[in-house]
């Protein structure tokens, strides 16, 4: 896949899984808490980006718990 290719929503989309993967990992290290999940929400614009991120918070912590 080029990203190069991608609309600037999927770009965008893109960005916040990485995001989320980030927090997810920052919490297992015991470098952040659930205030850094709040933290990432309030900067969001709209209720599809905190949808979203949230649904990779959720499948980033499943993972993460299994590995």
């Amino acid at each position: 896949m080029n990203l190069c290719t991608l609309s600037v929503d999927e770009k965008y989309r893109i960005e916040l899984d990485k995001q989320a993967a980030y927090v997810v990992w920052k919490m297992k290290q015991g470098k952040a808490g659930n205030e850094a999940i709040h933290a990432e929400l309030e900067k969001m614009k709209n209720d599809d980006e905190k949808s979203f991120f949230r649904q990779s918070i959720e499948m980033y912590q499943i993972k993460m718990t299994t590995a």
